[in-house]
């Protein structure tokens, strides 16, 4: 079976190919559709033609009636614990599936034959966003623009920037920077690199995130170009690396105010700036399994590759993955050789948006090229594929998102990143075992919380 673009897509692929990295706003009849046989952030309403993947139905914002919720910090809960797998995808059965399966899942079902295994659940389209993300969404439809060779950004925050994406840059902003998620997030977290052997090399991580234009109510005008984030990780473990700190800041515009990062060194008990700290720098306790542009799939600047829109498909993902978080989970009892147990896994069918970035001639990356699976309704990134510089498919990744009910949108869990030619993967950030999960839009952080001041005073 070959790989079906959806036809609604071909004209905004064309367009993609045709215009380069040319930045179009949606036209009235686009924008007319919202909230109509489109929801109100651009998604298709309406089911497949065989109704595999349902209507969307948004009929819960925040909590469902049903959910026991005691408020933000915990383990999430599980809106659908009854539902079983309809079916299971197995290396044996593969090739029934393949129009819906990405090729970094072909390539884990040909690494793994007998192991590796997606068992496919009924599709949910039950979750919906605040109706000022639906607003700011409209009015970002009409306005927002990419500038500085679509290395900055002009639009509201609060809502996406472009429910109707012309370019591969518009596609990546919306589903990598400019996303609507919380905006506090802290959590404790472990890191576990497991080798080919299956043997587990542990770490452990206190994080901090704020994103103070996303707290709702208080939309921010991009063209001020202030800050858009603040990170702060603390190292836990492994203990030789034992109270490290990386903490730094992000603008609207890579072009003019690149990303500020800084490292607190315990040994030395200084804080040093991190210059060029993103692209294909090993993320800090990872043990060389990923990049730090590939935290969340992609983060950071796109300056490097050129972006262009596939199309769109329908495909199995990952999908309402509360399960995966539950603290009734061992860590030894979901970490297998080779891929995490395919059990604890829920994969759904759903529409997303395929895009590809090729390197730059001139420019230098550890992948020469990257495909990202961008889910429809929360146009977040679920999947992605690297390709190492002779153009083998390198690694996999994929994300597990669940829907937070304290912040009324999706919030990303645990990363799983596969590489095919070690054997190995990381599964990052695993809470399972933690006393909680994430604390979610408390609103306790603040800006005073990041920067280097801020590592020096937590490292002393």
């Amino acid at each position: 079976m070959s790989k079906k673009i959806h036809p609604l897509c071909l004209a905004a692929a064309a367009v993609c190919l045709l215009a380069g990295q040319a930045s179009a706003k949606g036209t009235a009849e686009e924008i007319a559709r919202l909230g109509k046989d489109l929801t109100c952030v651009g998604a298709e309403r309406g089911a497949n033609a065989d109704g595999s993947i349902p209507a969307f139905g948004g009929k819960w914002l925040g909590k469902p009636p049903h959910v026991d919720f005691k408020g933000t910090g915990g383990h999430p809960i599980d809106p659908y614990p009854d539902d079983k797998p309809l079916f299971e995808i197995t290396a044996a059965n593969m090739d029934k599936y393949a129009g819906r399966l990405s090729d970094g899942q072909k390539a884990l079902f040909k690494k793994y034959p007998q192991t590796f295994k997606i068992p496919v659940y009924q599709s949910r389209r039950d979750f919906r966003l605040p109706d000022s993300v639906c607003e700011i969404t409209k009015d970002n439809a009409a306005k927002a623009e990419l500038i500085d060779d679509g290395e900055g950004i002009l639009a509201t925050t609060g809502g996406f920037a472009f429910p109707f994406p012309k370019t591969g840059l518009e596609l990546l902003w919306t589903s990598s920077v400019f996303t609507y998620r919380p905006f506090t997030e802290e959590l404790i977290s472990d890191n576990a690199y497991v080798l080919a052997d299956g043997k587990v090399n542990w770490g452990r991580v206190k994080s901090r995130n704020l994103a103070s234009h996303l707290e709702p109510g208080k939309p921010v005008k991009t063209a001020d170009n202030n800050q858009s984030s603040y990170y702060m990780n603390e190292t836990l473990l492994p203990e030789r690396d034992k109270g490290e700190i990386n903490t730094g800041m992000e603008w609207w515009n890579f072009k003019t105010k690149p990303r500020q990062s800084w490292r607190y060194d315990p040994g030395t008990r200084r804080v040093r700036q991190s210059p060029g700290y993103g692209f294909d720098m090993s993320f800090p306790g990872s043990g060389g399994s990923i990049t730090v542009d590939e935290v969340r799939l992609f983060n950071g600047t796109g300056e490097r590759y050129n972006w262009k829109i596939v199309g769109k498909r329908e495909m199995y993902i990952p999908y309402n993955t509360y399960r995966l978080h539950s603290p009734k989970l061992k860590y030894a009892d979901m970490l297998t050789p080779g891929h995490i147990k395919p059990e604890v896994m829920r994969y759904e069918l759903h529409r997303v948006w395929v895009l590809e970035g090729t390197l730059k001639e001139g420019f230098r990356h550890l992948y020469s090229k990257r495909v990202m699976y961008i889910d429809e309704d929360s146009h977040l990134m679920m999947m992605g594929e690297n390709y190492d510089a002779r153009g083998g498919l390198w690694r996999t990744s994929m994300m597990n998102y669940f829907y937070a009910y304290e912040a009324n949108t999706w919030q990303a869990g645990v990363g799983l990143y596969h590489d095919l030619q070690a054997g190995s993967y990381l599964a990052f950030n695993l809470v399972n075992e933690q006393r909680g999960g994430y604390t979610l839009n408390t609103g306790k952080l603040t800006e005073k919380d990041f920067g280097p001041e801020a590592a020096r005073r937590a490292g002393l």
